[in-house]
Protein backbone atom coordinates (compact mmCIF):
# COMPACT_ATOMS: atom_id res chain seq x y z
CA UNK A 1 0.00 0.00 0.00
CA UNK A 2 1.14 3.39 -0.90
CA UNK A 3 0.44 6.49 1.32
CA UNK A 4 -0.39 8.67 -1.81
CA UNK A 5 -0.09 6.39 -5.01
CA UNK A 6 -0.34 8.25 -8.35
CA UNK A 7 -3.44 10.06 -8.82
CA UNK A 8 -4.87 9.74 -12.71
CA UNK A 9 -8.40 9.00 -13.97
CA UNK A 10 -7.84 5.76 -15.75
CA UNK A 11 -10.91 3.19 -16.87
CA UNK A 12 -10.16 1.06 -13.78
CA UNK A 13 -9.76 2.94 -11.14
CA UNK A 14 -11.74 3.12 -7.75
CA UNK A 15 -14.59 5.14 -8.94
CA UNK A 16 -15.96 1.31 -10.79
CA UNK A 17 -16.76 -0.12 -6.78
CA UNK A 18 -18.01 3.25 -6.28
CA UNK A 19 -20.10 3.83 -9.08
CA UNK A 20 -21.56 0.37 -8.56
CA UNK A 21 -22.51 1.23 -5.20
CA UNK A 22 -23.99 4.68 -5.80
CA UNK A 23 -25.78 3.44 -8.74
CA UNK A 24 -27.57 0.31 -7.05
CA UNK A 25 -28.03 3.06 -4.16
CA UNK A 26 -29.64 5.32 -6.37
CA UNK A 27 -31.89 2.83 -8.03
CA UNK A 28 -32.79 1.75 -4.25
CA UNK A 29 -34.10 5.47 -3.64
CA UNK A 30 -36.04 5.24 -6.82
CA UNK A 31 -37.69 2.03 -5.79
CA UNK A 32 -38.90 3.58 -2.29
CA UNK A 33 -41.76 5.51 -1.05
CA UNK A 34 -41.45 9.45 -0.35
CA UNK A 35 -41.91 8.74 3.35
CA UNK A 36 -38.67 5.98 3.23
CA UNK A 37 -36.56 8.12 1.75
CA UNK A 38 -37.72 10.67 4.13
CA UNK A 39 -36.97 9.08 7.16
CA UNK A 40 -33.63 7.94 5.72
CA UNK A 41 -32.47 11.54 6.06
CA UNK A 42 -34.12 13.18 8.24
CA UNK A 43 -31.85 14.83 10.76
CA UNK A 44 -34.94 16.39 12.98
CA UNK A 45 -34.99 16.14 16.50
CA UNK A 46 -31.25 15.51 16.33
CA UNK A 47 -29.35 17.30 19.04
CA UNK A 48 -27.21 20.64 17.42
CA UNK A 49 -23.55 19.05 19.04
CA UNK A 50 -24.18 15.38 16.78
CA UNK A 51 -24.84 17.77 13.55
CA UNK A 52 -22.03 19.78 13.92
CA UNK A 53 -19.77 16.99 15.05
CA UNK A 54 -21.26 14.61 12.20
CA UNK A 55 -20.62 17.05 9.33
CA UNK A 56 -16.67 17.75 10.32
CA UNK A 57 -16.44 14.27 9.24
CA UNK A 58 -18.04 14.71 5.82
CA UNK A 59 -14.98 16.82 4.39
CA UNK A 60 -12.71 13.49 5.10
CA UNK A 61 -14.74 11.33 3.23
CA UNK A 62 -15.27 13.56 0.33
CA UNK A 63 -11.10 13.87 0.39
CA UNK A 64 -11.05 9.77 0.57
CA UNK A 65 -13.61 9.66 -2.35
CA UNK A 66 -11.91 11.61 -4.67
CA UNK A 67 -8.77 10.18 -4.10
CA UNK A 68 -10.44 7.19 -4.84
CA UNK A 69 -12.05 8.09 -7.85
CA UNK A 70 -8.12 8.74 -8.96
CA UNK A 71 -6.75 5.56 -7.50
CA UNK A 72 -6.29 2.44 -9.65
CA UNK A 73 -7.00 -0.90 -8.82
CA UNK A 74 -4.23 -3.11 -7.53
CA UNK A 75 -5.29 -5.72 -9.47
CA UNK A 76 -3.54 -9.40 -8.49
CA UNK A 77 -2.46 -8.22 -5.30
CA UNK A 78 -3.32 -9.65 -1.47
CA UNK A 79 -4.78 -5.81 -0.63
CA UNK A 80 -6.95 -5.98 -4.16
CA UNK A 81 -8.82 -9.63 -2.79
CA UNK A 82 -8.93 -8.44 0.87
CA UNK A 83 -10.52 -5.07 0.13
CA UNK A 84 -12.39 -6.26 -3.00
CA UNK A 85 -13.97 -8.89 -0.12
CA UNK A 86 -14.30 -6.26 2.50
CA UNK A 87 -16.52 -4.26 -0.19
CA UNK A 88 -18.52 -7.16 -1.57
CA UNK A 89 -19.16 -7.83 2.29
CA UNK A 90 -20.38 -4.12 2.99
CA UNK A 91 -22.42 -4.15 0.12
CA UNK A 92 -24.29 -7.21 1.19
CA UNK A 93 -24.65 -5.87 4.52
CA UNK A 94 -25.54 -2.31 3.32
CA UNK A 95 -28.51 -3.99 1.05
CA UNK A 96 -29.62 -6.48 3.10
CA UNK A 97 -29.92 -3.73 5.83
CA UNK A 98 -31.69 -1.14 3.36
CA UNK A 99 -34.42 -4.00 1.94
CA UNK A 100 -35.46 -4.51 5.61
CA UNK A 101 -35.65 -0.87 6.27
CA UNK A 102 -38.06 -0.44 3.37
CA UNK A 103 -40.01 -3.21 4.57
CA UNK A 104 -40.69 -1.46 7.58
CA UNK A 105 -43.54 1.29 8.02
CA UNK A 106 -42.05 4.84 8.05
CA UNK A 107 -43.50 5.15 11.59
CA UNK A 108 -42.07 2.24 13.02
CA UNK A 109 -38.58 2.09 13.83
CA UNK A 110 -36.72 -1.22 12.30
CA UNK A 111 -35.91 -3.94 14.16
CA UNK A 112 -36.24 -7.05 12.23
CA UNK A 113 -33.57 -8.64 9.99
CA UNK A 114 -29.73 -7.68 10.37
CA UNK A 115 -31.40 -5.26 12.89
CA UNK A 116 -31.60 -8.02 15.18
CA UNK A 117 -27.81 -8.11 15.04
CA UNK A 118 -27.01 -4.24 14.85
CA UNK A 119 -28.90 -1.14 15.68
CA UNK A 120 -26.94 0.44 12.34
CA UNK A 121 -26.27 -1.96 9.79
CA UNK A 122 -26.30 0.92 6.78
CA UNK A 123 -23.65 2.39 9.04
CA UNK A 124 -21.57 -0.84 9.00
CA UNK A 125 -22.09 -1.75 5.74
CA UNK A 126 -20.75 1.87 4.63
CA UNK A 127 -18.01 1.70 6.35
CA UNK A 128 -16.94 -1.97 4.71
CA UNK A 129 -17.43 -0.44 1.59
CA UNK A 130 -15.20 2.42 2.08
CA UNK A 131 -12.48 0.43 4.01
CA UNK A 132 -12.48 -1.96 0.73
CA UNK A 133 -12.32 0.34 -1.90
CA UNK A 134 -9.35 2.38 -0.09
CA UNK A 135 -8.03 -0.83 0.21
CA UNK A 136 -8.28 -2.43 -2.87
CA UNK A 137 -6.66 0.81 -4.32
CA UNK A 138 -3.84 0.60 -2.14
CA UNK A 139 -4.25 4.06 -1.15
CA UNK A 140 -3.10 4.85 2.33
CA UNK A 141 -4.05 8.16 2.66
CA UNK A 142 -7.90 7.51 1.48
CA UNK A 143 -8.13 4.80 3.84
CA UNK A 144 -6.70 7.21 6.43
CA UNK A 145 -9.04 9.76 5.60
CA UNK A 146 -12.10 7.71 5.35
CA UNK A 147 -10.83 5.86 8.97
CA UNK A 148 -11.19 9.81 10.33
CA UNK A 149 -14.58 10.09 8.62
CA UNK A 150 -16.25 7.17 9.74
CA UNK A 151 -15.18 8.23 13.61
CA UNK A 152 -16.68 11.31 12.97
CA UNK A 153 -19.38 9.88 11.42
CA UNK A 154 -20.37 7.72 15.00
CA UNK A 155 -21.57 11.50 16.19
CA UNK A 156 -23.98 11.14 13.21
CA UNK A 157 -24.97 7.72 14.56
CA UNK A 158 -25.62 9.15 18.44
CA UNK A 159 -27.79 11.48 16.37
CA UNK A 160 -30.00 9.12 14.71
CA UNK A 161 -30.67 7.06 17.82
CA UNK A 162 -31.40 10.31 20.21
CA UNK A 163 -34.08 11.27 17.81
CA UNK A 164 -35.09 7.53 17.39
CA UNK A 165 -35.29 7.94 21.37
CA UNK A 166 -37.97 11.05 20.99
CA UNK A 167 -39.80 9.31 18.41
CA UNK A 168 -40.39 5.65 19.56
CA UNK A 169 -39.52 6.30 22.94
CA UNK A 170 -39.48 3.49 25.49
CA UNK A 171 -39.82 0.70 23.03
CA UNK A 172 -36.76 2.11 21.65
CA UNK A 173 -34.46 2.16 24.97
CA UNK A 174 -35.23 -1.68 25.13
CA UNK A 175 -34.33 -2.16 21.65
CA UNK A 176 -30.94 -0.22 22.53
CA UNK A 177 -30.28 -2.41 25.78
CA UNK A 178 -30.65 -5.61 23.49
CA UNK A 179 -28.98 -4.61 20.33
CA UNK A 180 -25.25 -3.86 19.54
CA UNK A 181 -25.14 -0.54 18.38
CA UNK A 182 -22.52 -1.83 15.15
CA UNK A 183 -22.44 -5.44 15.30
CA UNK A 184 -22.57 -8.76 16.90
CA UNK A 185 -23.48 -12.08 15.97
CA UNK A 186 -24.64 -12.69 19.54
CA UNK A 187 -27.56 -10.32 20.88
CA UNK A 188 -27.43 -8.62 24.55
CA UNK A 189 -29.04 -10.16 26.77
CA UNK A 190 -32.96 -8.79 27.24
CA UNK A 191 -33.72 -7.30 30.83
Amino acid sequence: MEFLPILKLRLLNGWVYLAVFYGCFGLYLLSCSKAIVKKLYSVADWEKQYYKLSAIGKPFSVASLLLIVFSSIKFNTVLFWLGTFIYLAGFTIMFIALFTYRKTPADQAVRDGIYQYSRNPQWVGLVFIFIGTAMSCGNGLALLLSSIGIVLYHFRIQGEESACLISYGQSFQDYMDSVPRYFSLKRKKER
